[in-house]
């Protein structure tokens, strides 16, 4: 730990998704408690970096698609990351953090901060890294990791003196976008008197996206047999023509944003929202960064991004072909998801709904540990 009680300027690096950047930010807060001389520079992905101006604890970010990380484009670029070496040296950052799930190998980007002189060098690492990695936590989990990633990061910076004073996701509502989802939902027609929810149909892997016909089936259930109103959401053009199959699918009437919302848009409208119901995408931590009830269908792909301290639901029917690590289902029969009927879902959107009502959770702050549900075989 020596050293970096006086390190002053840090570079966090966090090279994967959004999902995975908002799980790292009760890191960042440690990393920042009691010190408001320290500077947080992220060094993050280009589908990411949306997200840093909306980080409290992120002081200015560099955007880089590294060649070891899915997105890079393709060719042999190495002047990318010769000029990154370079731009990094200029920073004279004090120290670094290499922020990794436990799939990934910290080497690579631990390299990068050695060539550009960052002297104090913080990550998991399961391999013997000599000096590249001047302080290494031990990778203690196996291929498959039993800790939460919010969990895992935590562990990762205590062991350099660094806790949070609490262990809420970060992300900065934009004024301005609060005031324009507002005005914006009146427009839609949504009566926010009257219970209504969020939709999200999309996820960037195969493995992990409900069939958009039990989405339709959960929509039409929810307005014509309970009375509730329904918004879709999405990005991309993929997302928005998903989203618009589920509301032809579900013969409702039923507004979609997909395609509107710039990511601060699309917080401020969740941050309204009574319920959000998602595959396990980025948005479900979006959701939980603002304090939002979410009902999660959740692939078994992976254990350990369950939404984060807000009242939840997940959902998903147990397989022995569990935590596969897998973006395209490697059986091809879906069953994780395919086997939670739309019934269910309805029921455990209605269930969230009366405990939030029951007893009102003012936001993230003061929210309390995820409550957790699996649909039985």
């Amino acid at each position: 730990m020596s050293g970096w009680t006086s390190a002053r300027e840090i570079l966090c690096v966090r090279l994967d998704g959004l999902g995975d950047l908002l799980m790292t930010t009760p890191a960042f807060r440690a990393l920042v408690r009691d010190r408001p001389d320290r500077r947080l520079t992220l060094l993050a992905s280009r589908p990411a970096a949306e997200a840093a101006a909306l980080l409290p604890e992120v002081t200015s970010t560099i955007v880089y698609d590294a060649p070891w990380m899915k997105g890079r484009p393709p060719g042999d670029r190495p002047g990318v990351d010769l000029a990154l070496v370079e731009e990094l040296r200029r920073h004279a950052f004090d120290a670094a953090v290499v922020f990794t799930v436990n799939t990934q190998s910290a080497l690579p980007a631990a390299l990068l901060c050695h060539l550009a002189g960052i002297p104090l060098r913080l990550a998991h690492a399961r391999e013997n890294v000599y000096g590249l990695i001047t302080d290494r936590v031990p990778e203690s989990e196996g291929g498959i990791a039993t800790r939460h990633e919010v969990r895992r990061q935590l562990d990762l910076v205590r062991h350099v003196g660094c806790v949070p004073d609490d262990e809420h996701l970060s992300l900065r509502v934009p004024p301005r976008a609060s005031r324009r989802l507002h005005a914006t939902l009146g427009r839609i027609g949504i009566d926010r008197s009257r219970p209504w929810a969020v939709i999200h149909p999309g996820a960037s892997a195969p493995s992990r996206r409900y069939p958009p016909e039990s989405f339709a089936d959960v929509a039409r259930s929810l307005v014509l047999d309970h009375g509730w109103q329904v918004v879709f959401t999405g990005s991309g053009d993929d997302e928005v023509r998903l989203a618009d199959r589920v509301r032809r699918l579900a013969g409702i009437e039923s507004p979609s944003l997909a395609g509107r919302l710039d990511l601060g848009g699309l917080a401020a409208l969740l941050a309204l929202a009574p319920i959000f119901l998602t595959n396990n995408t980025g948005p479900m931590h979006v959701a939980a960064a603002v304090g939002t009830p979410v009902v999660a269908l959740y692939a078994l792909t992976n254990p350990q991004h369950t939404p984060w301290r807000v009242p939840n639901r997940v959902l998903s029917r147990d397989v022995p072909c569990r935590w596969c690590l897998r973006s395209i289902c490697p059986q091809g029969h879906h069953l994780c998801l395919r086997g939670v009927a739309p019934q269910q879902v309805v029921g455990a959107v209605l269930e969230l709904a009366q405990e939030v009502a029951s007893a009102p959770v003012p936001g993230p702050l003061a929210t309390p540990a995820p409550v957790s549900s699996e649909v039985a075989p």
